[in-house]
């Protein structure tokens, strides 16, 4: 199922998987967003000819909170289903979609994406992989958890020792806040819009804080997926392995950004309770089957050099400081999507406890430091 959005500048074409990209076909065809089954059926026709119209079976899924989503396929058991995916109403304001291509195109060639079978004006459409989306409960399974460290790892290793560009959180978050400013000034006579948010000078203050503490911390700039809910995790039982989906929001940026994104997942997006969020204990767990992997991946040792507990303790607090940001990101998403969204979903409400808990943990991680 789909994620949530937004862009970002990912790596360019000379950071390609080894530039060998082949050219994706790119039908002239629009998909209407709100009755999207005809022109999904009309995109399948075209990529799979072969397909007797009268066998074709779709199914649309609704968890996705950014896009519409459907599967067209002919196997009862799914095995040659096509994703067709149409962009939500005025996601352009927030997706690079040109950026998003690429990063499919970059992590493909990785093996950390599906096939890409062709753009159309308003989606795309690539692979169907087989396995189940995972729910608040999966992540907290360490055997889940384990694999989902390992993949992290993968995707934070590609062009790891390449030249490292700028992280795109700033640049994003100063994207989304003018946003909010320009998109949603003509709403501020909007009573409920107002009740229980910050006023935009708290948060030009807040952003101005977060900039000066978080790019201090030393943490490592890698490609990230940066949207690493739950429903972005494909776990498939019979290879024992977790694959992410959804690109849109993919770029180089802080490592413990794309981490502390997901542990705030663990929350859930529409029943949200931070109840869930991952204790300490269980945060150490994650963090250390992540820098195993990780370091094997980028050092090239076998089993990697070990873990020390300096790493942990440092990644830790690394991970809970950024946690902030990502709060802090999605309450301003959450804004903008309220305006322009058609997707059944109270995104006003989402953002409303988004920077709650952003002021919650403040106090909280702001105390955490790195033992000397």
């Amino acid at each position: 199922p789909p994620a949530r959005c937004p862009d970002c500048p990912g790596p360019g074409p000379e950071r390609g998987g080894g530039g060998g990209t082949p050219a994706l076909p790119h039908l002239g065809i629009a998909v209407d967003e709100r009755d999207v089954l005809p022109g999904a059926l009309r995109i399948v026709r075209e990529m799979r000819p072969g397909w007797e119209p009268a066998r074709v079976k779709t199914k649309l899924f609704t968890d996705g909170i950014t896009n519409k989503l459907v599967a067209c396929y002919t196997d009862e058991g799914m095995a040659d289903a096509v994703l067709v995916r149409v962009y939500g109403r005025k996601t352009e304001l927030f997706v690079d979609r040109e950026t998003e291509l690429r990063n499919f195109q970059v992590l493909r060639a990785h093996g950390c994406a599906p096939d890409l079978y062709c753009a159309f004006q308003n989606g795309l459409c690539y692979q169907f992989l087989p396995g189940i989306a995972l729910g608040p409960d999966h992540v907290r399974d360490p055997h889940i958890f384990r694999l989902v460290a390992q993949e992290m790892a993968r995707v934070h290793a590609i062009h790891a020792n390449g030249s490292l560009p700028k992280p795109i959180l700033w640049q994003k978050l100063h994207k989304y806040l003018t946003l909010v400013k320009t998109e949603l000034s003509p709403k501020v006579s909007n009573p409920s819009l107002q009740q229980d948010l910050p006023s935009l000078e708290a948060l030009e203050q807040e952003l101005a804080w977060m900039k000066e503490t978080l790019s201090q911390l030393g943490s490592p700039v890698v490609l990230c997926h940066n949207d690493l809910l739950c429903k972005n995790i494909i776990y498939d039982r019979t290879r024992e392995r977790v694959r992410f989906i959804d690109y849109e929001y993919t770029g180089y940026n802080y490592q413990a950004f794309d981490i502390g994104n997901h542990f705030n997942e663990f929350a859930g997006v529409k029943e949200v309770d931070y109840g869930l969020y991952p204790s300490k204990e269980t945060q150490l767990q994650w963090l250390h089957s992540y820098l195993q992997a990780y370091k094997q991946l980028t050092q090239g040792h076998p089993g990697g050099s070990g873990v020390s507990e300096e790493e942990l303790e440092t990644l830790y607090v690394q991970v809970n400081k950024f946690s902030l940001a990502s709060h802090f990101l999605w309450a301003c998403w959450g804004l903008i999507q309220a305006k322009y969204s058609t997707i059944d979903f109270n995104f006003l409400r989402y953002a409303k406890l988004r920077f709650k808990q952003y002021f919650k943990m403040k106090p909280v991680v702001t105390a955490l430091q790195v033992s000397k």
